[in-house]
């Protein structure tokens, strides 16, 4: 192998050292300066307009929802599941990415497949399941992400009523200090304060945008003190060790279970793998048997125990806290 010219190396760490030292004078002069306008989506809109109630509506219409706060879209469930992913753009954001995976789907079938039916009902399917298995994956990672800011938020919020504050001023210091999505759904419920809404009815709208198992919890125990008085501070601090301990559950169990997972994960592509592999050293192998109805029902009573198979391990390694 030839020795690379050393006037190269000059070269490429000159220009290295360049693009780092571009970098630097970034961050030093304006990442600091933007970085409050870069902490949520809200702030980044707010740097933009100054008008908090435009900013407010345009939030809700990017999530589905009408000026309002209520559910725009006819079919109740599937509007639910599009403002809980928190995907912004609405509807029509949703549709360029499910006719892109479409168009995937259907080329990827035509080249490998070469049939033309089986890639018109490929696309076909993709565009009737393929939103709301989108929406559902970005809920669930979107759920995760909030249960894992939320006792953030929370301690946050202790803070502030031990300082003296009221409860809309704390959630306003949440906002304004937390990144997504936990920064701009409480800054919705610091506008939605602002413009006429009570505490209780703006924290109930965040459990119907959210949706996360933690915040039925936080809401209660707000309304509880809005109506009969209380040490909220001492509750939510309270409340916020329990989350996090129920998180430390969560991930102790995920951990312990990793191990039945992988094994049904081998265990499950063993026997596809085993069959690839025949079938591409000896493609004649099981060819004198496919004929036979005998070879179809055994084949398919083995698929059927290895589903019902891994059914049982995932049900055993999965577990709700």
């Amino acid at each position: 192998m030839p020795a690379i010219d050393p006037v190269v190396w000059i070269y490429v760490f000159a220009v290295a050292s360049a693009v780092l030292f571009g970098e630097g004078i970034y961050l030093l002069f304006f990442s600091a300066g933007s970085y409050r306008k870069r902490v949520n989506h809200r702030l980044a809109m707010l740097s933009e307009s100054d008008d908090r109630e435009d900013v407010l509506v345009q939030l809700r219409r990017e999530r589905g929802l009408t000026s309002e706060g209520d559910l725009r879209l006819p079919v109740v469930s599937f509007n639910r599941l599009l403002l809980q992913s928190g995907l912004t753009g609405g509807v029509p954001r949703l549709g360029l990415y499910v006719v892109i995976g479409a168009l995937g789907v259907f080329c990827a079938l035509a080249v490998f497949r070469g049939s033309m039916v089986e890639a018109v009902l490929g696309a076909a399917v993709t565009l009737l399941l393929g939103p709301f298995a989108l929406l559902a994956v970005m809920r669930s990672r979107r759920r995760k992400k909030f249960g894992n800011q939320f006792p953030d938020a929370i301690d946050i919020i202790v803070r502030s009523l031990r300082a003296g504050h009221p409860v809309p001023i704390a959630v306003t210091m949440v906002a304004r200090e937390l990144p997504d999505p936990v920064g701009t759904e409480f800054g919705i419920v610091a506008d939605e304060i602002t413009y006429g809404a009570d505490l209780e009815t703006a924290m109930r709208n965040l459990f119907f945008r959210v949706g996360q198992e933690d915040l039925p919890l936080f809401v209660t125990a707000v309304a509880i003190q809005g109506s009969t008085g209380g040490n909220l501070g001492e509750i939510l601090e309270n409340l916020s060790s329990v989350i996090r301990e129920r998180i430390k559950m969560r991930r102790k169990i995920k951990a312990l279970a990793s191990e039945g997972k992988m094994s049904a994960l081998l265990l499950s592509a063993l026997p596809v793998g085993v069959f690839l592999v025949v079938q591409a050293v000896a493609p004649d192998f099981y060819g004198s048997v496919w004929k036979y109805d005998l070879t179809k029902i055994g084949l398919g009573c083995a698929v059927a125990w290895m589903l019902a198979g891994n059914l049982l391990m995932f049900r055993m390694v999965n577990f709700k806290i």
